[in-house]
């Protein structure tokens, strides 16, 4: 058990047998899981559903897809409660990603128009507003905030870099590599006033945040239901609620092409649409054993506990970091930062091959990240996680990834 001084572990949470959460899950018992923040982790539960739905499926094929727009519909409902908006707004598609990408698709050429981002945004959707400037034969700006940058001065970050040739801003709600939020809810009211586009980047907020559209004012926002939600792979949601929602179609046309939104996305051809319809017993899952509030509180603090633990190790090295966590200007539930060593994750690929490299040398699945030329392990918590899993990590792999440093 580690002695340092940091708050008290919260108790980790239990079946009702009494059984430890990760039974509930299928996995690997020789490994350390913490980074439930980049993929997720399907519980059992969801699973067999899931597999029941794809045997379904193959025992009458010509009597499942004709039937499936009604099924996908009810699962949008079943969805659409969870996230507490209207089923009417939301579609499902497969990631997060995918739905950035049928904005993107969906909007007019706007030549001379710039496109604003943050230096948090999540590559691939920078990378997809890239593109889009380059077939609008235009620019895209950045917005740099600071990673200790409180609401205000995030929000006056955005601010500073709009003016009257911005026409669409892509903005994260919470963000991947840095684990922290933006402040969606005030750009969305002045973006509104403006008549600028704003897409919200919601990856990583349903089953972080209760309610994560209440109160945000946007043309399109996305959001994965496969990490903190724990659905299968290839389940995400997209949310329109103004005049953009007309022009949204699914990437691939099927016969549901001439639907209105959100139904024509029930309509995807012979894809595998079972992950989405087991989406809400994975959701349901959490909710009937602990209720969705009572784990994210777990969450939060197992979360804040695991980042004093392994930060603290990291002081005790003896090399030049922090023995704190990060200061996070607007931190989120369930995710902390920790400063690497010196040299270590100074770049995407960098960081991605320490990921790499702590699967296969130490059995930690865990995720590293880099921001402004820095280096940071990133910690995620969920309910199957337990305190030891980090005191794991602070007694064991802190030593090895400061010998990784100093070589």
């Amino acid at each position: 058990m580690y002695e340092g001084e940091v708050a008290a572990a919260p108790r980790p949470l239990t079946l009702r047998d009494g059984r430890p959460a990760m039974a509930a899950w299928t996995l690997d018992a020789r490994r350390r899981h913490l980074n439930h923040g980049s993929f997720g982790a399907v519980p059992r539960v969801a699973q067999e559903r899931q597999n029941a739905l794809r045997a379904e499926m193959e025992r009458a094929p010509v009597a499942w897809f004709p039937a499936l727009p009604g099924r996908m519909a009810a699962t949008r409902a079943a969805v659409a409660a969870h996230l507490r908006t209207d089923s009417a707004d939301l579609a499902l598609v497969p990631n997060a990603s995918a739905g950035v990408s049928v904005v993107y698709a969906a909007l007019a050429a706007r030549p001379g128009a710039d496109i604003l981002v943050t230096d948090h945004g999540y590559g691939a959707v920078t990378m997809g507003a890239q593109r889009l400037a380059a077939r609008w034969g235009t620019g895209v700006r950045t917005a740099r905030v600071p990673l200790a940058a409180d609401a205000e001065q995030a929000y006056q970050a955005v601010m500073a870099e709009i003016d009257d040739d911005v026409t669409l801003i892509v903005l994260d709600q919470i963000t991947s590599a840095t684990a922290r939020l933006m402040p969606a809810e005030r750009v969305g009211v002045e973006a509104a006033r403006r008549g600028i586009t704003l897409l919200v980047d919601g990856a990583h907020a349903p089953g972080l945040l209760a309610a994560p559209l209440d109160g945000l004012v946007c043309d399109a926002w996305v959001g994965n239901l496969h990490k903190w939600g724990c659905a299968p792979r290839g389940t995400a949601a997209l949310v329109a609620r103004g005049p953009l929602r007309g022009d949204l179609h699914p990437l691939i046309d099927s016969w549901g092409a001439a639907e209105p939104f959100p139904d024509r996305f029930d309509h995807q051809g012979t894809l595998d649409a079972t992950g989405c319809l087991a989406a809400p017993t994975a959701l349901d899952f959490i909710d009937d054993t602990w209720g969705w509030d009572t784990a994210r509180r777990y969450m939060d603090e197992l979360a804040d506990y695991g980042a004093q633990v392994v930060a603290a190790a990291f002081g005790r090295t003896g090399t030049p970091v922090d023995p704190d966590p990060v200061d996070v200007g607007m931190p989120v539930p369930g995710m902390r930062l920790v400063r690497l060593p010196e040299g270590l994750g100074t770049s995407r690929v960098a960081a991605d091959a320490l990921r790499d490299r702590a699967t296969a040398e130490l059995g930690v699945e865990a995720a590293f990240t880099s921001f402004d030329g820095l280096g940071y392990l990133r910690l995620s918590a969920h309910v199957y996680n337990t305190p030891e899993d980090y005191e794991y990590f602070a007694e064991t792999c802190v030593p090895v990834v400061e010998k990784w440093a100093r070589a």
